[in-house]
């Protein structure tokens, strides 16, 4: 069961309050705050920090400004807050569990500064908190040296009938690339005499504090990834067409597509990153989602809006996003045609689950098809042999499955194997051949994951190390975000860990991020700060994949790990059932289809988006987010209406028959019998006849149907018997699915049967005889007695 923890400090009303009142001011460091289930009285967020990272031309003092909201049920006295600094990180993991830590482990603090005398409910006020990074003469951070440091501002009050306590605290990181100089004067101390040797020089009470750089003899070698993908937002249940419009269950890609909108924001950064040509251009490759790319490329004509995504083919509007669309996709060929870019599973589907269908074709659609989706909207050629998971992690069979068809670099979280060596090109896989791994950096993949009004946590992250991400503000996650980043590049120069940093690293946000233009632009900034500061360089993708893929014959191999979060995270269980069960008939009935070179609509593209709805109700996009249920049911419903869908489908192959009784007018009469396709597609059937031993029907063999239309069938058939005969048809494909609804004939025979053959040979025989009688006599010159009398008069 994964535990969560909350960072938001819980209200302490009763404990010490004697001893608070008396004393009249804050709560003393020695007081923590205790977990109880007391409602909160006060909510701490971070507005903005300044310098957001502290470099060599950063000034000597750290801003931090904030808001305290009254969000109980009570008025709230003596709002008090200060800053206090917890020990630099050691490494990577830290950079997540330092932010959980009991603000005691907070222990070089500041000053307590008064926000409001009272705050009222409801209430809000802004503060700023200042503290210089060193000082001998007053509060300080005390930040000699760069690293990654974790701040936390801490606010006290008391609420009406209560004492003193901490009721929030917000935590951040902060990077610091270099200390900047700085002076300082005690005012009290004189200066104005000469000094004992008649120079001139700082006074008695002034401070030199020299700068302090990084040390730049390791720079780590980067890669970035830029995801490009969204939630599904395909309508599901409806199939392929030449002439339909695409029809999507909300019309969001037309805001996010548009200036100010999230996936223009994220394209905006990355093109000015190209057109700067700044070296983190280099660094850097687009991951972009398949269904993302092919949404929008048919919102660039007409397309609809369902009113209700429970019903896909009913009442639907215009979307709104056609000229968006045109433009953002025209944008995005132009940076692709310049820059490494790459492919991702499609819809972010859920690769453990995927292998758990074991499906050939559906395999196929979700990483065989992606690069050919996207070299054929974008005319580029994408980067291939990589598959990067949406989750970061991978089980064996999972692995097994993406290389199967030949060596592939899977993209994994460095917590999802085990015996990887830090800042590793990648490694081998043990117990999968032809499979290796390059290894993106666990911490900061969580922190970018962070960003944004939508954050989640990855399920690489341990337990040890998930808490609420909501309690913090956007701004305090960017700041983790940054810290992260800037880690790889500082641990070999961090005053707390020896000079043997990572000498590689690879920066993978979640593949749907939610950050904002300007976030991500913040987070993409720091990385091209690192690199011209020296403390980093570019790492091209297809130089680290190489260097992944060459790890294939290393003798020493990696073992995958799946955390059970993952399990947690991944499609649902129905749904992977549901996939199971309906692609071997949806894989069946394309095989029955004909392949008409004249024909716009081929069997593939009738079928192919009910294969891609599976795929999509398998999808990963949501299920770490804040609401998980909600993309619980959305997949549900998707896979709901793929299975209606394809039963739609048999449905509309049939065979019909006569009304009333079908009768033969001899034991060896045709039946009639009319087979209908209701499908845009010909499809080839067999006609399968259920009948009693008096009855024999002649197998027709494959019949095709044409597109929506239907065809006679002459079933010859012979009956023995002149009773009336019930007789079953049915259609099924070749391959024995059965189509349709069986349909029951009553067949009725004018035929004697074995009576009537003996009555005729019988009567034959006698005809037989007496013709040869009278030839008998003829022949011999006798009159016939049967002819005595005949013609007297």
């Amino acid at each position: 069961m994964t535990v969560v923890f909350s960072r938001t400090g819980a209200v302490v009303l009763a404990v010490f309050a004697l001893v608070l009142v008396a004393l009249g001011g804050p709560i003393p460091d020695s007081a923590t705050a205790q977990t109880t289930d007391e409602p909160q009285f006060l909510r701490l967020d971070i507005d903005e920090v300044t310098p957001s990272t502290v470099s060599l031309a950063s000034g000597p003092v750290v801003s931090v400004t904030g808001t305290v909201t009254n969000i109980g049920d009570r008025d709230v006295e003596d709002v008090w807050v200060r800053l206090q600094r917890a020990q630099a990180v050691t490494d990577s993991a830290t950079l997540r569990s330092a932010l959980t830590l009991d603000q005691a482990g907070y222990d070089t603090v500041g000053e307590f500064e008064v926000v409001s005398d009272r705050l009222e409910q409801g209430g809000t006020e802004e503060f700023t908190l200042e503290l210089p990074l060193r000082s001998d003469l007053t509060p300080s951070l005390n930040i000699t040296a760069p690293g990654v440091y974790p701040l936390l501002v801490n606010v006290n009050g008391a609420p009406e009938y209560g004492g003193q306590a901490r009721l929030d605290d917000a935590r951040f990181l902060l990077p610091v690339l270099g200390v900047p100089a700085a002076d300082e004067v005690d005012a009290d101390t004189d200066t104005s005499g000469p000094t004992s040797l008649g120079e001139t020089s700082l006074g008695a009470g002034e401070k030199d504090f020299p700068a302090v750089p990084a040390d730049l003899s390791s720079p780590v070698a980067t890669t970035l990834l830029w995801p490009l993908a969204d939630r599904p937002r395909v309508a599901a249940g409806v199939p392929g067409s030449v002439t339909d419009p695409v029809r999507l269950v909300d019309d969001d890609l037309a805001s996010s597509l548009a200036e100010g909108g999230r996936l223009d924001g994220l394209l905006r950064v990355a093109e000015d990153a190209v057109a700067n040509k700044d070296q983190v251009a280099g660094a850097m490759c687009l991951a972009i989602d398949p269904d993302l790319l092919a949404t929008v490329a048919n919102m660039t004509r007409d397309y609809l809006v369902v009113a209700d995504p429970s019903d896909p083919v009913g009442d639907a509007r215009p979307g709104t996003g056609t000229d968006a669309a045109i433009a953002w996709l025209e944008r995005l060929r132009a940076l692709s045609a310049q820059m490494c870019t790459t492919a991702v599973p499609y819809a972010q589907v859920d690769l453990t689950a995927l292998a758990e269908t074991g499906n050939a074709s559906l395999i196929e659609s979700a990483l065989g098809s992606p690069a050919r989706i996207i070299d054929s909207i974008l005319g580029i050629s994408s980067v291939g042999s990589v598959v990067w998971p949406d989750s970061g992690v991978l089980t064996e069979k999972a692995a097994a499955v993406i290389a199967a068809n030949g060596p592939v670099t899977a993209l994994l979280a460095d917590e999802a194997v085990q015996n990887a060596d830090p800042g590793a090109a990648g490694v081998r896989i043990s117990g999968v051949d032809g499979l290796t791994a390059g290894l993106f950096d666990s911490a900061a993949g969580a922190a970018l994951a962070a960003m944004g009004d939508e954050p989640q946590t990855p399920s690489y992250v341990p337990d040890s190390s998930r808490y609420t991400l909501t309690d913090d503000s956007t701004t305090a996650r960017l700041q983790d975000a940054l810290g992260a980043i800037a880690w790889p590049a500082l641990s070999a120069s961090s005053v707390t860990t020896p000079p043997a940093g990572p000498n590689s690293v690879v920066l993978a946000p979640p593949q749907v991020w939610s950050a904002s233009a300007d976030d991500a632009a913040q987070a993409l900034s720091m990385v091209s700060t690192l690199m011209r500061s020296g403390l980093a360089t570019a790492r091209p993708f297809e130089a680290m994949i190489a260097a992944a893929a060459a790890t294939a014959t290393d003798p020493v191999a990696s073992l995958l790990t799946y955390p059970e979060q993952a399990i947690t995270d991944g499609a649902p269980a129905s749904v992977v059932h549901e996939a199971s069960a309906q692609m071997p008939r949806l894989d069946g009935l394309e095989e029955a289809f004909v392949e008409d070179p004249q024909a716009q609509l081929t069997p593939s593209a009738f079928t192919a988006p009910l294969r891609n709805d599976m795929l999509r109700s398998m999808t990963l996009a949501g299920r770490r987010g804040p609401d998980p249920d909600a993309a619980a049911v959305d997949a549900e419903r998707r896979s709901t209406e793929a299975r209606e869908a394809v039963d739609r489908m048999f449905d509309s192959v049939t065979v019909l028959a006569p009304g009333g009784v079908f009768t033969l007018t001899s034991e060896q009469s045709p039946l009639l019998l009319v087979a209908r396709n209701d499908l845009p597609v010909g499809i080839t059937v067999r006609l399968h006849v259920d009948v009693p031993n008096a009855m024999d029907i002649t197998d027709i063999g494959p019949t095709q149907l044409p597109p929506r239309g239907s065809r006679t069938l002459t079933v010859p058939a012979e009956i023995s018997d002149s009773r009336k005969i019930e007789v079953e048809f049915a259609l099924t494909t070749e391959s024995g699915l059965s189509l349709g609804s069986p349909t029951q004939v009553t067949v009725r025979s004018n035929a004697y049967g074995q009576v009537l053959a003996i009555v005729t040979g019988c009567a034959g025989a006698l005809l037989l005889f007496l013709a040869g009688r009278r030839l008998l006599h003829r022949f011999r010159g006798e009159p016939d007695p049967a002819d005595e009398g005949y013609g007297e008069t």
